[in-house]
């Protein structure tokens, strides 16, 4: 959520970088005038209050001079200064009301280097803060090539036995998948891999979070009340609910919304900054609006797995703390040895909350396109402010922390990444280097037939 404050002192800023966003929901001068609309009734209901406390000051003075024609008008006029209260308190709240609706409806502002456009085709490639092509690709791992047609994951998958999507969809309908065997527990491997390498070298703290959570913690981070048909909910009890009871919870999209919201409604000290947290965990997502997009195969599943990284930093290490987290998860990729790209995403193409977004774009060759693998980005205090995180700087002023977030990385694309570039021409699929411990030794799985 934006700061009014700042918004007021600088409308111009504000329109101008909301439009590079495209299609605005608000002008700062909207959003002034129903700030201006709640500052004037909280003005009418303290000035109010200050005549009924003088008043009823009065009719005691008037009772005390035994005055009681005087009390009697004095009385009267505080009943109607009651009435005043209680309609200027209602008032007060819808403005408030108003407001707060209209902030949260508000996306976040982009940094001022992320590149203006419209949608994904405005994209730019990045390289890191001091890279070139050049030094990219000699740290990133190369494109594989194959003596045969290379095919996607679904193929290779179906073929071993080792996905079914059709008894999934008879489970649970469409964008949901059964792994099996060997293909289940490289998927199970992978991600132990990923939390294993954020845990003990890139210096995260393991969390295991809630996978139902309240409509509170997906308000701190954005996904409500905007994006609610995004989300799946889950009735905590059918007979309540059929009575009238809409007491519900949610599962979580991503681990971002727990993790982020571990400090919700705390004041920390900046000693303790940045915070790092990472867990591995089933997300759900609606996939409203993506009808008809990836259809085939594990790209995109109501039903994932997904390693996140979540930061919680000071103002001025955000910049830095945001290009580790694409560092660590860069090298979970050139560890695992699939080629990718990193791009900075455009003002059209960002997420809500997000000031600046780095998508690593993993290389499937059975498509033959780049697939976004994660997502990293930095939201300045813009979720800190839905949930009231702060911390104490050195002087003693508390102020808002900066929150970051990003895949480290999605499992389920990891696997497609994997069973993808790793694919031999027998059918089977070699297993990566620093797979194999969590594989019991295996070096490959599937084909030989």
């Amino acid at each position: 959520m934006l700061d009014i404050n700042w918004i007021k002192a600088n409308p111009e800023a504000f329109d101008q970088a909301l439009a590079a966003r495209g299609k605005p929901p608000f002008s700062a001068s909207e959003l002034i005038a129903l700030d201006e609309a709640r500052r004037s009734a909280i003005a009418i209901v303290e000035t109010a209050q200050a005549q009924r406390n003088a008043q009823s000051k009065l009719i005691g003075q008037a009772k005390a001079q035994k005055d009681e024609a005087k009390a009697q008008a004095l009385m009267a006029e505080v009943a109607e200064l009651k009435d005043t209260i209680q309609s200027g308190e209602a008032k007060r709240r819808e403005a408030e009301e108003a407001l707060r609706a209209a902030l949260l409806a508000t996306p976040n502002l982009p940094l001022a280097e992320v590149p203006v456009g419209a949608d994904e085709s405005d994209n730019v490639e990045y390289f890191g803060p001091n890279g070139s092509p050049e030094t990219a690709s000699k740290v990133r791992p190369a494109k594989p090539s194959f003596a045969f047609a290379p095919k996607e994951h679904y193929e290779t998958g179906e073929a071993m036995g080792g996905m079914d999507f059709e008894i999934a969809a008879k489970l649970s309908g469409s964008r949901f998948v059964v792994l099996k065997s060997e293909v289940a527990r490289l998927e199970r491997a992978i991600g132990q891999f990923m939390l294993d390498l954020h845990v003990d070298a890139h210096g995260y703290t393991e969390v295991q979070p809630p996978l139902l959570v309240r409509d509170e913690a997906l308000f701190g981070t954005g996904q409500l009340p905007k994006f609610r048909e995004d989300q799946f909910a889950a009735i905590k009890n059918i007979i309540a609910y059929d009575e009238g009871e809409k007491d519900q919870m949610w599962l979580i999209p991503t681990a971002e919304v727990p993790l982020t919201n571990l400090v919700r409604e705390s004041i920390l000290s900046g000693d303790e900054l940045p915070l790092r947290f990472t867990a591995l965990t089933p997300c759900f997502r609606s996939e409203a609006g993506s009808a008809g997009r990836d259809t085939r195969g594990m790209l995109r599943q109501h039903q994932f797995n997904k390693v996140e990284m979540v930061a919680i930093t000071t103002p001025d290490r955000s910049d830095e703390e945001h290009e580790k987290m694409l560092a660590d998860a860069e090298d979970v990729l050139n560890k695992l040895g699939i080629h990718y790209r990193v791009m900075t995403l455009c003002t059209g193409d960002m997420g809500f909350g997000a000031q600046k977004t780095y998508d690593i774009e993993a290389w499937l060759p059975g498509q033959d396109a780049y697939r976004e693998i994660s997502s990293v980005s930095v939201c300045g205090d813009f979720q800190a402010r839905r949930m009231e995180a702060r911390y104490r700087d050195a002087e003693g002023t508390v102020r808002h922390v900066h929150t970051l977030n990003g895949s480290g990385v999605a499992v389920g694309r990891a696997l497609i990444a994997v069973m993808e570039n790793y694919q031999q021409e027998d059918g089977s699929v070699a297993i990566p280097d620093v797979l194999q411990p969590y594989m019991k030794g295996l070096t490959s799985i599937g084909g030989r037939s």
